[in-house]
């Protein structure tokens, strides 16, 4: 007779699985839910309640957002080279031969670190608001609108998906999307229920939960 198989817990925030419960993902901080032990068709309609805040999400949390998000890739690629234009063109810059070639070097550098740095910077303080609102954000149940895969962004050999979804606040809807490196699953689909989090001084501030 075959033992049954273990389940193991996956991280919903990063996908770290575990072969046993535990409260937080050690990877990324973030919460993790308990296994159902029985399932039925009504269960699987049934959204998890998120936990009330303050939620233990990690700060390294923000990075991982980071490297997910199109700007923030190209933000990273600008300034990356732009580190190897302008420590080359300076290097070049010094000797008295190599000067002429040394200063075009550098001063395309020095273009790529300004456009690249405040791209970064730009990128990462709204992933720490996400960050935020996962942490603090009040629940409310919404909506998946849409899912559609950004053809134009590569990462890790694969193409992100942009998840679209809406929610209501005092009688007024409210718009959002997110982005996930995985396939969205059957629960993500377009017209299924979504629990949302939200600032409730500035709702256009959300994202939805658990994050894909």
């Amino acid at each position: 007779m075959n033992a049954p198989a273990q389940t193991m817990i996956t991280c919903p925030w990063c996908g770290t699985a575990y072969p046993t419960f535990q409260s937080n993902c050690k990877n990324c901080g973030g919460p993790l839910l308990p296994p159902r032990e029985t399932a039925s068709p009504s269960d699987a309609e049934t959204l998890p309640v998120p936990p009330p805040p303050p939620r233990p999400i990690s700060n390294n949390y923000a990075m991982r957002l980071l490297f997910m998000d199109g700007w923030g890739i190209a933000g990273f690629v600008f300034g990356l080279l732009g580190t190897i234009f302008t420590l080359l063109g300076f290097g070049l810059t010094l000797g008295i031969i190599t000067a002429f070639v040394g200063i075009p070097f550098l001063g395309v550098g020095l273009v790529f670190l300004a456009a690249g740095i405040p791209l970064l910077a730009w990128r990462y303080q709204e992933k720490q608001k996400i960050v935020g609102v996962l942490r603090h954000g009040q629940a409310m149940q919404g909506q998946i609108t849409g899912i559609q895969q950004n053809l134009n962004v590569r990462i890790n050999h694969r193409h992100p998906w942009v998840i679209s979804y809406r929610f209501q606040v005092m009688g007024r809807e409210y718009p959002g999307e997110t982005t996930t490196l995985s396939q969205p699953g059957e629960h993500l689909q377009p017209g299924k229920p979504a629990w949302v989090l939200y600032l409730p001084n500035t709702p256009e501030l959300n994202t939805i939960y658990p994050h894909p």
